[in-house]
């Protein structure tokens, strides 16, 4: 039986895996216009093409991002495949040139995809100490000349800011396809479409859904040719969303910019407690004056906020004493934040930096922490009085 209007303001969950062509014109119709990838098409064929409730959550993000085009995908990292994907021209494809400090996920998607099964030109933009030299890009962009410059602008874990305009501005001019990954300050904090990136990406997973039960991602663009490639190569991966995560997904879209409002507000008002603590060293959060990329981040983000992200040094003597205030904050504060590999959720999470990015950061002490939504004075009763703890 066939789905009729109801007088509901909310979009139905579309689970049909195949949709009803009444006969063979209708048929040809469908598919014939399948080849023009408008935003919703008149006859829908099939799930893994695209999907009513899929494309009504698609809408939603398109009008935070403020951009012409969204697609969903199962996941952040098959949002990353996707984007990149579509700039792949076999042998003929040039040199990508990606910044180093992005998503651990990412770099080990260049390493045994991109460069080990593919068989890509990679290359890498390393920052000094924590901030991005633009003299040295644009040396590299003139010595290299890569088709492709891909960054993230808020980096992790050390919460670097790069200078989102001018990198886009220094790319463009070397002819360079920019593309983006906007998760950690996300579409609340800065447009970089609106500067001249031709894809964002964000891993909706995290703050756009912002409540760690789900997976999910998206690309964003304004182009309508990407567009097309894109929609062509989402539907032959299947990189397709569900569209019961999407129906989740778009009822939590509509609390995103409160949610991610109380995030940066929770998280500086946190550095203020965590930086005028015995037992902490170091404090990373772009929003305060001490860290290396603020000025970048105020340029940027202005009076919006700076994150929800905190990384933070707990001190020790040595790094064997590093090591046990380390686990032993950790196991203080388990009850209320526990160690989740993940961020942007509305509770407060954490994550040992050494224990996942090794070698990188050989930091024993360092915590990155995901400010929740939380009530601040609570949340700042289970930090101080755990950090008291190491004292003793």
């Amino acid at each position: 039986m066939k789905n009729t209007q109801v007088n509901s303001l909310t979009m139905p969950v579309y689970r049909d895996a195949g949709f009803p062509l009444d006969n063979a014109e209708t048929t040809r119709k469908a598919f014939n216009d399948e080849l023009d990838p408008r935003r919703s098409p008149e006859l829908y064929i099939y799930s893994r093409y695209r999907n009513p409730t899929v494309v009504a959550t698609e809408e939603q993000i398109m009008d935070l991002e403020n951009c012409r085009w969204a697609l969903l995908t199962q996941s952040g990292m098959s949002a990353i495949d996707l984007a990149l994907s579509i700039f792949q021209k076999g042998k003929k494809t040039g040199k990508w040139l990606f910044f180093n400090d992005i998503y651990g996920g990412t770099n080990s998607f260049i390493d045994n995809v991109l460069i080990q099964r593919r068989g890509l030109d990679i290359h890498r933009f390393c920052s000094i100490g924590e901030r991005y030299d633009l003299g040295e890009l644009e040396s590299i962009l003139k010595k290299l000349k890569p088709e492709m410059v891909y960054l993230e602008i808020i980096s992790n874990p050390m919460l670097s800011v790069a200078d989102g305009e001018a990198i886009i501005k220094l790319a463009k001019k070397y002819e360079c396809t920019v593309i983006i990954d906007n998760t950690f300050a996300t579409p609340f904090l800065w447009h970089p479409l609106e500067h001249g990136a031709d894809l964002v990406i964000h891993s909706a997973t995290k703050y756009l859904s912002g409540h760690g039960n789900l997976t999910a991602g998206v690309v964003c663009g304004n182009n309508s040719l990407l567009e097309k490639d894109a929609i062509e190569y989402r539907k032959y991966t299947g990189h397709m969303l569900s569209a019961d995560d999407a129906y989740r997904l778009g009822t939590m879209l509509k609390t995103f910019e409160i949610r991610f409002t109380r995030h940066c507000e929770n998280a500086m008002k946190l550095t203020g407690i965590l930086t005028g603590h015995s037992m902490v060293e170091n404090v990373l959060y772009p929003g305060i004056y001490t860290h290396s990329t603020h000025m970048e981040a105020k340029k940027m983000f202005g009076e919006r906020g700076y994150g929800g992200m905190i990384t933070f040094d707990i001190a020790g003597k040595d790094r064997s004493a590093r090591e046990k205030n380390r686990d032993k904050f950790i196991r203080a504060v388990a009850d209320f934040i526990p160690l989740i590999p993940t961020m942007g959720d509305a509770g407060t999470i954490l994550l040992p930096v050494e224990a996942v990015w090794g070698d990188k950061y050989p930091l024993p002490g360092m915590i990155r922490l995901s400010v929740g939504i939380e009530n601040i004075e609570n949340l700042e009763k289970v930090i101080v009085n755990a950090l008291d703890s190491l004292n003793g």
